[in-house]
């Protein structure tokens, strides 16, 4: 049985070159380099900015509903806002401010699924429209749509073999 030092592991560099580092020194490089968390602050912190996101959709409803939508429409009024207004900031680069401060906070589904989409769009748009843009894109989506579509349909299958009655 070797000791935990002992065990010696290669890893690749930026400039196409290899380290070789023990399991002990790559532990002492990781507690080096990683951020101390500090919970009693992230977490108020990303509770309130999360709720704020949420307050927000709420409030859009309730806007759109006062516009005159009908209560079952307003709420997808709401989530197209909240996607385009998320789009939007990321491409600004003020998702990325906002998702500093509050971490998990900005996981809101709806938002953070549009900052999935938006940002590695974003990071390879230099590799062109198609193979840049429009292949990265959906790098996160592709599955989260795959696994989405294909629920709704087993869902759907079920509801229209034991849901009529």
């Amino acid at each position: 049985m070797q000791d935990k030092g002992s065990t010696v592991r290669n890893f690749s560099t930026k400039g196409g070159g290899v380290m070789s580092l023990t399991e002990a020194e790559y532990d002492a490089l990781t507690k080096r380099y990683s951020k101390n968390s500090k919970p009693w602050i992230n977490v108020p912190k990303a509770f309130l900015i999360g709720g704020g996101i949420c307050a927000l959709g709420q409030g859009l409803i309730e806007f759109y509903t006062r516009l005159g939508l009908s209560p079952e429409v307003a709420p997808g009024a709401c989530s197209m806002t909240l996607v385009v207004l998320s789009a939007l900031c990321t491409g600004l680069g003020i998702y990325d401010q906002i998702a500093r401060h509050a971490g998990a906070g900005t996981l809101v589904p709806i938002t953070g699924f549009a900052n999935a989409m938006v940002s590695p769009a974003l990071e390879f748009k230099s590799e062109g429209l198609i193979l840049g843009t429009g292949a990265r894109m959906f790098a996160i989506a592709g599955p989260v749509l795959v696994y989405g579509i294909s629920a709704s349909v087993l869902y759907g299958l079920l509801w229209f073999l034991f849901g009529q009655a």
